[in-house]
């Protein structure tokens, strides 16, 4: 809504031109974002002469370079200033990706991101010219693995990624029956990958039982409601737990990864520190909840072949019932 405000009210020309189809849609959202620091007045100067320089007829990576250009021009100290303050936002990121990978992100000063790449580049150039069979992209993809965590090899990851997957389906390997694993936080992975991670690896791998209810359909598990809780290389186990049981935020059309375990009957009231009246929650979640009016009530803690389940109540007086996933 923002962006369509910002074409009808302050960039007149980048609205014609979207409309007319002489500018695609990703260089006008690039025009929005890179002059948003602007006031309305040097916001139109600068959509006048970007139509007078032809941005229409650029590529994309041409389109952005003008933009900024054109926009450091028409205000320079608060171009200078608007990338001092994003510095601060500097973060890590990971999404899901198709067919059992993920895309790890860096959003970096943008002369650390080019040291970065250089770096890896330059690695895999080298080992490339050594005679190393890989391709260049895969050569860096393995380096930045191992170079952040410290692993000889990319593939020796260490295995207590939470990676949940029913007994039978490990040690019995039925290509016809078998449930997937599921690594916490990312997408379903084949029995048959997971198996051989648990064989390739030369990381460290645990063996953990989790405890799951009597299932009440003829297939699969029921849900988790415990686990043993020894192992020498991490603590606070029932938070893991937690994790695994309701791995994304348990607030209403929220799937952000979690971040923070609340007390679904406030510590404060008296509610207990337990599998049961734990959940999770991303960090706006748990803080949110704070706030009159919301209300959180347990309606089935999970033990009885039911997945844990709760009933959310906003300020705004809507009702939605949130339920840990289906293990595998």
């Amino acid at each position: 809504m923002n962006t369509a405000r910002a074409w009808w009210f302050e960039l007149p020309d980048t609205y014609a031109q979207l409309s007319s189809g002489e500018l695609s849609e990703r260089v006008a959202e690039t025009i929005v974002s890179e002059t948003r620091h602007l006031d309305a007045e040097k916001r139109g100067e600068v959509d006048q002469q970007l139509k007078a320089a032809g941005v229409s007829k650029l590529g994309f990576k041409a389109a952005t370079l003008c933009v900024r250009k054109i926009t450091f021009q028409a205000d320079r100290r608060g171009y200078v200033q608007r990338g001092r303050t994003e510095r601060q936002h500097r973060r890590v990121g990971m999404q899901p990706a198709p067919d059992t990978m993920a895309g790890l992100t860096g959003y970096l000063p943008v002369e650390q991101g080019v040291a970065c790449y250089a770096a890896l580049r330059h690695h895999a150039d080298t080992a490339v010219a050594t005679g190393d069979g890989r391709s260049r992209d895969q050569i860096m993809a393995d380096t930045l693995v191992e170079r952040l965590t410290g692993q000889t090899h990319a593939a020796d990851v260490n295995i207590e990624l939470q990676l949940l997957m029913p007994l039978d389906t490990l040690i019995n390997p039925n290509p016809n029956k078998d449930t997937a694993a599921v690594i916490h936080g990312q997408e379903p992975l084949p029995a048959e990958l997971a198996r051989e991670i648990l064989a390739s690896s030369r990381g460290r791998k645990w063996w953990r039982r989790l405890f799951t209810a009597p299932s009440t359909t003829s297939t699969g598990s029921g849900p988790i409601v415990g686990g043993d809780s020894t192992r020498r290389h991490f603590d606070g186990w029932l938070g893991q737990l937690i994790r695994l049981r309701d791995q994304t935020c348990t607030d209403p059309y929220c799937d952000a990864p979690i971040r923070h375990l609340d007390h679904i009957i406030r510590h404060s009231d008296g509610g207990p520190t337990i599998l049961e009246n734990g959940r999770g929650t991303c960090e706006r979640g748990n803080h949110v909840r704070e706030m009159p009016g919301w209300h959180i009530n347990l309606i089935d803690a999970g033990l009885l072949g039911q997945p844990h389940t709760i009933h959310i109540t906003t300020p705004t007086g809507h009702h939605y019932l949130s339920r840990a996933p289906d293990p595998p």
